[in-house]
């Protein structure tokens, strides 16, 4: 009997990726020579998700906004994302300069900024050179539609669907066929998904084995109070702020959390919530949101709604210019949190772009050197870890409550779901005979509430 349940356990995608990551931690500390070589298995598991990104996003838009046969609708729902983003985004930030000036983790380093060899970061102060407000919007739009889909940006792909899904639902009923055929396709690409998945856990091993074996742990000792503020930080936001929006929805958040379990550890495991992007948008659908939204919010949200980068921007701004003994008045936290409003945006799930984000932040102030980014480079990818997982939490919730707002969520079916045992949930979840829903909104459920 013992010996089934520990196999049955062992069966479980997120018990496979915590022993992976448990696995990696060892490897790169007891043997960091070979961790610091197993850094491919990491990026291979990223590539394979990133292959099947471009296609499932526009799928996803284009299915979900030409069948909704309401331009309207399709408007407001965007119009009410953005609203939520821009309020929890700021939440966020307020949050984590609050803490960050209460706890002060970098307060007592003393550190010297004409000491500071700043050539390590280069390539990310480049990168930030390219951050501007007028850049990012320049990037909505693509060369080519090609060289968006061939480079996998997330934003132009979207921008490039939501004209295509609003040509084809102007056009009417005869693009149906079309629209169908794009279903079929992105319910073929949902299953190479799930057979990506099974190598979620080896990704994981080879993520962690590698960060360790490269940064070690002795270095988290000694950023130890930094982190420990970050980690602290995204949880109280988590629990006590979206904790209280899936409240307002009518869900439990503890719930939630035990729902998107797999999809936690294994963004906990790469440190990119990207890699977990086709799986959240299967198990929003079957949570019960409408495919519309869910094809809008989701993908858009992993650009404009990072609220885990958004406490870790003030709070490495925040950090660096204590460490540097740089006071900032009132009136500079109030700019700097201003400035990061704008730079936080076109923050997406890849591993690095809150670094350029934050550069981005330090050259536009003029009060913080840049060159003290240097200082969190080693720990970097540690804090990601924490900034991925809020994020990730924090659009399952953007989506929940977007969808609730708009009353396209089907709130009995949510309960059910969430209200299932684990086991029930990994049974449905597995089962390829329950595909995703692939009938559009019904009349009952959605456009009572869209007319």
């Amino acid at each position: 009997m013992r010996v089934s349940k520990i196999g049955k356990a062992l069966s479980k995608l997120y018990v496979q990726v915590l022993i992976g990551i448990v696995a990696g931690v060892l490897v790169g500390h007891f043997y960091p020579d070979i961790g610091s070589q197993l850094k491919p298995l990491g990026d291979l598991f990223i590539k394979l998700i990133r292959m099947l990104l471009a296609p499932i996003i526009f799928a996803s838009v284009v299915v979900g906004i030409a069948r909704m046969n309401d331009l309207h609708a399709a408007g407001r729902v965007g119009v009410k994302a953005v609203v939520y983003f821009e309020i929890a985004s700021t939440i966020a930030l307020a949050v984590g300069l609050v803490i960050v000036n209460v706890i002060k983790p970098g307060s007592g380093m003393n550190i010297d900024p004409a000491h500071i060899d700043s050539s390590a970061i280069s390539s990310y102060t480049h990168a930030a050179q390219q951050h501007g407000m007028l850049d990012f919007f320049m990037s909505i739009v693509p060369n080519s539609i090609v060289g968006a889909f061939a480079n996998g940006d997330i934003l132009p792909i979207i921008f490039f669907s939501l004209l295509l899904a609003i040509s084809l639902a102007r056009l009417g009923p005869r693009t149906a066929p079309f629209v169908d055929m794009l279903d079929m396709f992105l319910q073929g690409m949902f299953g190479v998904v799930r057979i990506v998945m099974y190598v979620a856990p080896i990704g994981a091993f080879g993520g962690m084995a590698f960060t360790i074996a490269k940064y070690g742990i002795g270095t988290l000792a000694s950023f130890g109070q930094l982190m420990l503020c970050l980690y602290l930080t995204s949880i109280f936001f988590v629990v006590v702020v979206l904790g209280a929006v899936m409240r307002m929805s009518g869900l439990s958040l503890w719930k939630y959390l035990r729902y998107i379990k797999d999809e936690i550890f294994i963004t906990l495991g790469t440190a990119s919530t990207e890699a977990v992007l086709p799986q959240m948008l299967i198990k929003m659908e079957k949570l019960g949101c409408s495919r519309p939204v869910v094809g809008m919010v989701l993908p858009t949200g992993y650009t404009f709604n990072a609220d885990g980068t958004a406490i870790y921007l003030t709070m490495a701004s925040m950090f660096v210019a204590q460490a540097m003994n740089i006071h900032l008045t009132i009136g500079d936290q109030l700019l700097l949190l201003g400035v990061l409003l704008l730079t936080s945006k076109g923050s997406a799930g890849v591993a690095g772009a809150g670094f350029v984000a934050l550069a981005a932040t330090l050259a536009s102030m003029h009060k913080i050197p840049v060159s003290g980014l240097v200082l969190l480079l080693g720990v970097d990818r540690f804090l990601n870890e924490a900034r991925a997982v809020t994020n990730l939490i924090g659009n399952g919730v953007a989506t929940i409550v977007v969808a609730r707002w708009e009353g396209a969520l089907d709130m009995n079916k949510a309960r059910a779901m969430l209200n299932r045992t684990d086991s029930s949930i990994d049974a449905l979840e597995s089962a390829d005979e329950v595909p995703v829903d692939r009938t559009p909104p019904k009349d009952a459920v959605v456009r009572s509430h869209m007319h």
